[in-house]
């Protein structure tokens, strides 16, 4: 029975049999190679850098004047701005933050100590490279290849894979490139020299995932631009790097994440590590293949990975920001270099950045739809998972388009990137007002209405990855809904991974979700200790979309509830009624036989939440006094009020309230709602009789 799980988990998905051959002898290969891989582990802990002649028989000091000489190839604008203009352009645009970059890279040298995803502020004091910041637990040095992640001991992989990626070496970098002290360039060597010796090639956690590889690759060789010209990188530092350069490239490249049944965010990291190491590293014998490789693999990707309406295939937002940023900052590294990228990418990416702005809500924030593990690439500054507006504003200056302006605050990101030339070209962009259209992602399966500061995402995405979902949630037909600049309605986020299985499941099971529950089960089926597989069963699709100045209109419905013994198809319709600011929400369970339903409505963070009579529950912004009234129109129950919870970053949760309505009954069942809101100064009496008119007149749109 195991095994034909195992098989079926493996096929899920929409598969053709010539893919399933394919597969069956790439895995094959896959075998091969790890034995001759696990057979080579010593040797290639002790390889130095293999070199291009040129450059192979020079001595110690003519390659470390070289490397500290060199002007190509280019890294991103920022990185090769020079001392004296970069101390003036930073702290002429960044004030405030120049001060704080400093007092965290004093943090850093000082205490060890610098900010770990979503927990905050973590000090590390001699840092143990294999030991989960959090429970403490301690990861062998197995082959990569054979590490399990979920060891059910409380420790986490991702926040110790967040640790290894050494993102907080770029902080350091940033400050010598300010302050040129000399403590941050030999406290960088250190913690690298410290890295290597505690994680030889190929074995234990941190080799374990060519993602995390090829992310670590890129903040290492961000920081190394950094401090090339410092006092501290003499010939055996150098030759230190470049051979563990060319181990996190050749190691990537034998470990890659392929599959003819899926490629995903993790390919394509490790695709840009390649590229990246490729172009910056030109002296490797293998950079040129890297590079080539890279190039041609990024574009084919960028064709599998992303809809034809820009978003990212795997059903998260948090992921189409990650992979959003894999692309935009590898062609700004292409263009900084020569490296030719067809018009009709560019077109692609610019249609990812129209994708995030259309979803981003009234208050600049970001509705994580499925998951989200808050990483970064090349983390300037570090963002919470629902902020992605920094990216919009480095699209904003690559394509001069005003639209993707949020603000006229530049952010850091922007010059390291760009350069001054792109701190001017934002200046000279007109911050255009909030969004007012309404838009349908209909490949994405994401339908956003819009006017002035109201706005309701309805979520008609499938599992993602053609069926085969990692990422995805058992969300369908759930909402967000956001009035007055305050967000009310959310999507709960993710939390944690492997840490904590039951609380993985939890967030992302349909009870987290605004949306309806049929006899406790899921919309699409999940196992608790297969955290990153969940079916294919509920499909989404929707049947009617409409949008004019007057009102907007969206049906779908999805299949996830067909396998009950006594199968119910949900529709949901929503009408958005523009000139007078609600919603109506009508839900039809559609099939036969008796069923509890749970219509639950999953509250934001920091709201009150009461229950009122004749079926209205009232969420209230005690500092705004701006309200969202949850009205039932046809079920005059009093709602439970569920303590639930929230999470905007990955480690961090927030204590929030889940409205739901339970209701016993036959299908075929329709139950109406209002969503009505109620900002500062409105007569809340006028809006309060409205619903009871809406109760009147008798809606349907199913």
């Amino acid at each position: 029975m195991r095994l034909i799980r195992r098989i079926r988990r493996a096929l899920r998905g929409d598969i053709s049999p010539q893919v399933i051959l394919l597969e069956t002898g790439r895995r094959a290969k896959v075998s091969l190679d790890k034995r001759r891989e696990r057979a080579m582990l010593a040797r290639l802990n002790t390889r130095p850098a293999r070199l291009i002649p040129q450059y192979a028989g020079l001595d110690d000091q003519a390659l470390l004047e070289h490397f500290r000489g060199r002007s190509e190839p280019s890294f991103p604008a920022g990185f090769e701005t020079s001392a004296d203009a970069l101390a003036r352009v930073y702290c002429e645009h960044f004030p405030a933050e120049a001060q704080r970059l400093i007092e965290s890279a004093a943090r850093i040298v000082e205490e060890r100590c610098w900010a770990l995803l979503g927990y905050g502020e973590r000090c590390f004091g001699q840092i143990d490279w294999r030991r989960d910041p959090l429970s403490g637990a301690r990861w062998p040095l197995d082959y990569h290849r054979d590490i399990h992640y979920a060891r059910g001991d409380g420790s986490d992989v991702r926040v110790l894979w967040e640790l290894n990626r050494l993102a907080h070496l770029i902080t350091l970098g940033r400050a010598y490139a300010l302050t040129r002290d000399e403590r941050l360039s030999a406290e960088f060597f250190r913690q690298v020299e410290s890295w290597r010796a505690e994680n030889p090639v190929g074995r234990g956690p941190n080799w374990s995932c060519a993602m995390e590889v090829a992310l670590r690759a890129i903040n290492l060789l961000a920081a190394f631009r950094l401090f090339r010209g410092s006092a501290e990188l003499d010939a055996g530092r150098l030759r230190m790097m470049l051979a563990l350069f060319d181990a996190h490239g050749n190691h990537i490249r034998r470990n890659l994440e392929f599959s003819y049944l899926a490629t995903s965010n993790h390919y394509l990291s490790d695709i840009a590590g390649l590229l990246w190491l490729g172009v910056t590293l030109p002296e490797l014998a293998a950079a040129g293949r890297w590079r080539d490789f890279a190039a041609r693999e990024m574009l084919r990707e960028m064709d599998k990975q992303t809809l034809a309406d820009g978003a990212d295939c795997e059903s998260s937002t948090g992921y189409h920001r990650l992979v959003l940023e894999l692309f935009l900052y590898s062609f700004i590294l292409c263009r900084a270099n020569g490296i030719s990228i067809p018009a009709k990418y560019w077109d692609r990416l610019r249609a990812m950045l129209d994708y995030a702005r259309a979803y981003l809500r009234p208050d600049g924030r970001a509705p994580l739809i499925g998951d989200s593990d808050s990483g970064q690439v090349l983390p300037i500054s570090r963002r919470a998972a629902d902020d992605h507006a920094y990216v919009l504003a480095i699209g904003a200056a690559v394509f001069n388009e005003p639209r993707f302006k949020l603000t006229n605050n530049a952010p850091e990101e922007l010059f390291w990137l760009l350069g001054e030339d792109g701190l001017r070209a934002y200046a000279n962009l007109r911050a255009e007002s909030a969004l007012q259209v309404s838009a349908a992602f209909v490949e994405a399966g994401t339908y956003i209405m819009r006017k002035g500061d109201q706005y309701l995402l309805f979520n008609a995405s499938g599992a993602g990855l053609n069926g085969r979902g990692s990422h995805g949630h058992n969300d369908a037909l759930s909402l967000e809904v956001s009035a007055g600049g305050r967000a009310f309605l959310i999507d709960p986020g993710t939390y944690v991974y492997t840490a904590d299985l039951d609380e993985r499941h939890r967030f992302r099971s349909t009870a987290a979700h605004s949306t309806v529950e049929v006899d406790g089960v899921e919309q699409n089926t999940t196992e608790r200790q297969t955290p990153f597989v969940i079916g294919d069963e509920a499909r989404p699709r929707v049947l009617r979309w409409e949008t004019g100045p007057e009102r907007d209109l969206v049906v779908a419905e999805h299949d996830g509830y067909m396998r009950l013994s006594a199968p119910v198809r949900h529709r949901r319709a929503v009408l958005f009624e523009k000139q007078r600011g609600y919603w109506l929400v009508e839900d039809a369970l559609l099939g036969a036989g008796e069923h509890r339903f749970c219509f639950r409505f999953h509250a934001a963070p920091g709201l009150e939440a009461r229950a009122r009579a004749g079926g209205l529950v009232e969420l209230r912004d005690p500092v705004k006094g701006i309200r969202l009234i949850i009205a039932a129109l046809d079920l005059r129950e009093v709602p439970a009020l569920e303590p639930r919870w929230a999470s905007r970053d990955y480690g961090a949760k927030e204590p929030t309230t889940s409205v739901c309505w339970t209701a016993r009954a036959c299908a075929p069942l329709i139950v109406r709602w209002a969503l009505v809101p109620i900002g500062e100064g409105a007569d809340a009496d006028e809006r309060l009789n409205l619903i009871d008119r809406l109760r009147e007149e008798g809606f349907s749109f199913i």
